[in-house]
């Protein structure tokens, strides 16, 4: 192994939806239509699945559980073959069109779809859109109080429809009134004095990928791990055409026959693993932070 992927231990993630629930195409009367409409993420998802057993490497795998409710079996495999299972809700609502009381429901009927599905317990949860925003923080909390270890939602970025500017960017160990929570926020980097992202999904099919390693590598170098994140959809250039603004059919269509060999190149350059690997090492270094304290 060479000493750019054997130097330091990265987070690889897949938000598992279908092509037509992504928030930026949303309306109620497509919601409707869910269960007529052609499902792809399967095939999407055993995909991205080969290509990791090609390079040898584990994901977490962030799943709806209106998703897990129609392909257990992919679920199933996926944990068995070594892959962290992880929730990303049950429908795919904004946690900022949601209420605390509807919150809670959701997170709570996605986590016992996934457990029952893979009989262990879910740790990690990461909202749709990353629409745990400064208006939704309640949020952790109930995340905490529902049995979930760590959060992946918060976005240290100015964006039109998501983001926490000023959050802290890296993973942290996060303190709210029902007890600690790991925070493992996507990869950022700060360019000019602005923090930029450069995590995975539309970033990593528009950033050209010369520069998008570029700041990949800096991050590496400053021993920060990188937390990477893609859909399965991205993966299907072949995808049905939805109806939507030009901006989100730019956002969603743009380069999508670009990511996997970009996703090739690059598990090919960096060491990846599921991201509770990096809560594991994270509460490994606390715990020792605390001895030294102590016996200091």
């Amino acid at each position: 192994m060479n000493s750019a992927k054997s130097a330091l231990h990265h987070g690889l993630s897949f938000d598992v939806e279908e092509h037509f629930q992504v928030s930026a195409f949303w309306s109620e009367n497509r919601r409707q239509q869910w269960d007529s409409l052609e499902s792809r993420v399967e095939n999407n998802t055993r995909r991205i699945a080969d290509i990791l057993a090609a390079h040898d490497m584990k994901a977490t795998f962030f799943v709806l559980g209106w998703v897990a409710e129609r392909h257990p079996e992919l679920i199933r495999s996926l944990s068995l073959e070594g892959h962290e299972i992880a929730s990303h809700g049950y429908s795919h609502e904004l946690v900022t069109t949601q209420t605390p009381e509807s919150f809670r429901a959701d997170i709570r009927k996605a986590k016992q779809i996934l457990e029952n599905a893979i009989g262990k317990p879910i740790l990690g949860y990461r909202a749709p859109s990353f629409s745990i925003t400064n208006e939704t923080r309640w949020a952790l909390e109930i995340l905490v109080e529902e049995g979930y270890v760590y959060d992946s939602s918060v976005f240290p970025i100015v964006h039109d429809r998501y983001g926490m500017p000023g959050a802290e960017p890296h993973c942290h160990r996060l303190a709210t009134k029902a007890g600690f929570l790991w925070e493992v926020p996507p990869s950022t980097i700060e360019v000019f004095g602005l923090r930029w992202p450069v995590a995975g999904g539309g970033y990593f099919r528009l950033i050209p990928y010369i520069i998008l390693r570029r700041f990949l590598k800096r991050i590496e170098r400053a021993r920060q791990p990188l937390v990477m994140y893609l859909h399965p959809w991205e993966l299907d250039p072949a995808q049905p055409r939805m109806e939507g603004s030009l901006l989100s059919r730019f956002r969603h269509y743009n380069n999508l026959h670009k990511t996997e060999p970009r996703l090739v190149s690059l598990l090919s350059e960096f060491r990846f693993g599921p991201i509770q690997r990096l809560i594991e090492g994270m509460e490994h270094s606390h715990r020792e932070s605390l001895q030294s304290a102590v016996c200091g």
